[in-house]
């Protein structure tokens, strides 16, 4: 990547309290690509997003934005930069209708939010359809979709999305998977995704890095990806050994 990239994770380790679980991470995101992050579970994947929004205690390495070091920043400030970060769970609020959680979405830009909240419609038209129903009554799809609805409200420069697919039924993945695609090529959004429906995320993405035990072992555009390879690094041998690399 010779272009100043988006967002850079340099030697980052990071983890929780004493517990290291990021090892010296380093990828980075383009201004107009989907990265996405693979892994086992516990390979340490999400912790990546969590720590590139703020949420981790960094112990080494460097984090920016447009090339700004942003490693000291706490996660509201980050946002206001302009991260996007879709959590996998508590993204909305629970008690307020569609249409308020989307309003609640657009307050920093008032003057645009009515045409914000079209927008988010027409990306998903489950929404507006439901825009009176509270969310807590939404199906987990229908949240997830609201979720993503209201960040983008907040006009990001690029999203973190924590495993989109989860816990929905197939149908519902694929209406939320071509969402993301509409958004990174209609609204020229970078997504950083962490994903564990691999088949779904390659078709999406760009590049794709694998993380196994908090490292990251594999960082390849799609169309050199190995398949034997990925595949060795998600068998038992490969995520307890790492050997694969």
């Amino acid at each position: 990547m010779t272009e100043t990239p988006l967002l850079a994770l340099d030697s980052v380790t990071a983890g929780y309290g004493m517990l290291t679980v990021l090892d010296r991470v380093a990828l980075q995101l383009g201004s107009d690509e989907v990265l996405a992050v693979l892994g086992a579970n516990g390979s340490g994947k999400s912790t990546v997003l969590k720590t590139a929004i703020g949420l981790t205690r960094m112990t080494g390495g460097r984090i920016s934005l447009a090339g700004a070091d942003i490693s000291l920043l706490p996660p509201h400030r980050r946002a206001a930069l302009g991260m996007g970060y879709v959590p996998q769970t508590r993204n909305v609020f629970a008690e307020l209708s569609v249409l308020d959680n989307l309003r609640m979405g657009g307050f920093l830009h008032a003057s645009a939010a009515r045409a914000g909240i079209d927008q988010v419609f027409d990306l998903f038209p489950r929404l507006g359809e439901r825009q009176r129903t509270r969310a807590a009554a939404l199906s987990g799809g229908e949240r997830r979709m609201l979720a993503i609805g209201l960040t983008l409200l907040l006009r990001p420069l690029l999203l973190l999305l924590d495993e989109p697919s989860s816990d929905l039924s197939p149908a519902m993945v694929a209406l939320v998977f071509d969402a993301i695609r509409r958004i990174r090529e209609q609204q020229h959004i970078p997504v950083l995704l962490v994903e564990q429906n691999v088949r779904m995320a390659l078709q999406l993405a760009d590049r794709v890095c694998v993380m196994v035990r908090g490292r990251q072992v594999l960082d390849v555009p799609v169309a050199q990806l190995d398949m034997g390879r990925l595949h060795g690094l998600f068998v038992d041998g490969g995520v307890r050994t790492g050997s694969a690399l």
